[in-house]
């Protein structure tokens, strides 16, 4: 049986977490570790997150995090391992200290990076290495997730579309109903990115495209690594791997423009024009044109202070990629 280490980043949010951590408990597959990776809450998050471990009688380990990232102890091997990075170090990189933990771990086979605010059904885990050992050229499998306060409605189908000549990313699924059809060869021989949510990697994928990268903070990062894996790996779908999303818990994350938090915005605008100047820079101009629409309706939105940021990221973008 492949050994799966489940890697969780938590940033304020233990009680999402702690919910989580329940879910996965129920999980019917039968080898796996648990790794949180903690980017500098002020809520006592480990603390928390150690004394509900105690509460349930969970063994568990805490590593600071130049100690995890070779390993931790080689003679221990706890179900729960809480690290602190010691710093806020975003999605990629909060994720890549628990990446290097488990590749340091001589028996992990798989990677599922899940965020921290979801919910698991009990055989997500199992299919979704289902899914990749029945296809070894799949590098990274998602899920089918579904809005943890309306289980009837979609986020994404595995993953989906980044559209280069907007820079914007278009989920599978996005808007349609659950239960429905989900043809998963239709959907892996479109997709483009897996929803980040949800990634179970091989080791031999990190082993060969590397780890993600870290200079997005938020957003974009699972793009990235699809992209930097062409040619090497396929994308692949578990459709049967539910996952319910509670979407930006900690962050303010939205797709609505009137709902998203300051961080939410400033990220994605800025990685949108980031990730295009490293991938697509032929694009750049049609992009910049949708960021202007951005400009306007932020406007109409009474958010002058957020076209104002818009307007600087893009005149950043304009001089020099490196000053974004």
């Amino acid at each position: 049986m492949k050994q799966v280490v489940i890697i969780l980043v938590n940033w304020n949010g233990w009680r999402d977490t702690v919910e989580c951590l329940q879910s996965l408990l129920k999980l019917d597959y039968p080898d796996f570790r648990i790794v949180i990776c903690d980017n500098e809450s002020c809520d006592d998050s480990l603390s928390q997150i150690g004394r509900w471990a105690d509460s349930h009688a969970i063994s568990y380990a805490i590593y600071q995090r130049n100690e995890a990232e070779v390993g931790g102890k080689t003679d221990c091997d706890p179900l729960l391992v809480l690290i602190q990075n010691g710093q806020n170090l975003g999605f990629a990189g909060g994720n890549n200290v628990g990446l290097r933990y488990a590749l340091a771990r001589r028996h992990t086979d798989y990677c599922w990076l899940l965020n921290n605010d979801t919910v698991v059904e009990a055989d997500s885990l199992t299919k979704l290495v289902q899914r990749i050992q029945a296809d070894q050229t799949v590098g990274i499998c998602g899920s089918t997730i579904l809005y943890y306060y309306d289980h009837s409605r979609v986020q994404a189908l595995g993953g989906g579309w980044y559209f280069r000549w907007f820079g914007i990313p278009w989920h599978y699924g996005r808007f349609s109903r659950f239960p429905g059809d989900a043809d998963r060869q239709m959907i892996e021989s479109r997709m483009n990115y897996v929803e980040g949510a949800s990634m179970l990697v091989s080791r031999s994928f990190v082993e060969q495209v590397g780890l993600m990268c870290e200079d997005y903070f938020l957003y974009f990062e699972e793009a990235d690594w699809a992209l930097r894996a062409k040619g090497r790996f396929k994308l692949g779908y578990a459709p049967k791997s539910v996952i319910y999303h509670k979407i930006g818990s900690s962050i303010g994350t939205s797709s609505n423009p009137a709902r998203k938090s300051d961080v939410c915005d400033y990220y994605n605008i800025r990685n949108r024009i980031l990730f295009t100047w490293r991938f697509f820079p032929y694009a750049l101009p049609t992009v910049y044109i949708v960021l202007v629409a951005e400009i306007v309706l932020r406007l109409f939105l009474g958010r002058w202070d957020r076209a104002i940021m818009i307007m600087g990221l893009m005149k950043r973008g304009l001089s020099n990629r490196a000053a974004l």
